[in-house]
Order: structure tokens, then C-alpha cells, then sequence
């Protein structure tokens, strides 16, 4: 009977051990699978991030040189999930209509790019930000017949892999035709 106690007391000792260990994995963000199993299995690889799960927004404080300025283009992982994001986010200027104005953001191929991953969020923090830098050519640089400057009211913003856009409001001129006023780097932490 003794041992049969015993055996039951170390049973029950493993599995409040094992249920301690995948708390703690948890609130650290690691698989527990990968902790309990003492890492014979590669964790878990986090899913990309849907346009859902994230929280675009521009800041507006911009650095200028030579007829360009560059703002930093944010992606806030909200959800509770860590997520991934690779590569370029596609970017566009669009009226107060929400009809893009000329073409699409080039990409800026100076710029690797790679995975990076975004913790999420939690009831004490936001989730981890994601940046790319986004060049905004002074419309006026480009002769009129190729640009036609007109009043741009915001940017549709695609994050690098998500099927749903949000617009982000932000005034500044675009060229309506040919001459691509934007340029946007690969995201990056």
C-alpha cells in the first residue's frame, strides 16, 4: 500500500511539474511542447501576421535630404499570438475616396530581406513593433508632364503578406501619373 502511495505521490508530482513547466513556457512565449520534452522537438514556428492582428501607423516626425523625406511605417502586433512578418509591405497614396493616386511604392532592393517576429501582446504590454522606412519624394521634384502633382489624404498599407489593407491618413502630394513618389524598405525589428 506503501508503495502504491508513492507511486501516485510521484505521478502527481510529474504532472504538477509538467503543468508548472508549460505555465512558465507559456508567459515566457515558448512552445510546451519544446519545454517539457526538454527540446527534442524544434519549437513551434509563429504564423504570419494578419493585416487583422496588427496596428499600422505612420510616424509623422520625418527626416528630410536631398528632396526626400523618410518616415517610419509601424506594425504593432495587437493579438495574443506571436506572428510573423516577411519582406515588403505594399504601400500606396490614395485620395479621400480611397482611390490610389499613381503607382505603388517601388522597393528599396538596398534593404535585405528577412523573417522577423513579432511577440503579442499581453494585458501588462502591447506586442513587439515591426518598422520599414518609407521615402516620400517631394512631388514637385518631377517635371509636371510625367508627375501631375495632386493632394494625396493617406497611404493604403498592406502588410508584407496580408490580404486586407488599412489606410493610414496622412496629407502630402503625389504624382498622379508615371513618376513613383514613394519607396519602402523591407520590415525589419
Amino acid at each position: 500500500m506503501a508503495a502504491e502511495i508513492t507511486f501516485h505521490r510521484r505521478l502527481w508530482e510529474t504532472a504538477l511539474a509538467t503543468v508548472a513547466v508549460g505555465v512558465a513556457a507559456g508567459l515566457a512565449g515558448v512552445s510546451t511542447a519544446t519545454a517539457t520534452s526538454g527540446g527534442a522537438r524544434a519549437p513551434e514556428r509563429a504564423a504570419v501576421c494578419l493585416g487583422s492582428e496588427l496596428d499600422v501607423w505612420l510616424n509623422t516626425q520625418g527626416d528630410g535630404a536631398a528632396g526626400s523625406t523618410f518616415f517610419t511605417l509601424e506594425f504593432t502586433n495587437l493579438s495574443a499570438r506571436s506572428c510573423t512578418l516577411t519582406g515588403f509591405p505594399r504601400v500606396s497614396a490614395i485620395d479621400l475616396l480611397g482611390h490610389q493616386i499613381g503607382p505603388a511604392a517601388t522597393h528599396d532592393n538596398a534593404s535585405s530581406s528577412r523573417t522577423i517576429t513579432l511577440a503579442g501582446s499581453s494585458t501588462q504590454s502591447l506586442g513587439d513593433t515591426g518598422t520599414v522606412v518609407l521615402r516620400i519624394v517631394q512631388a514637385e521634384n518631377f517635371p509636371s508632364t510625367s508627375c501631375h502633382v495632386i493632394a494625396a489624404a493617406g497611404l493604403r498599407v498592406y502588410a508584407p503578406g496580408a490580404l486586407s489593407a488599412d489606410v493610414v491618413p496622412f496629407p502630402f502630394e503625389a504624382c498622379s501619373r508615371d513618376d513613383a513618389t514613394l519607396m519602402i524598405e523591407a520590415v525589419q525589428k
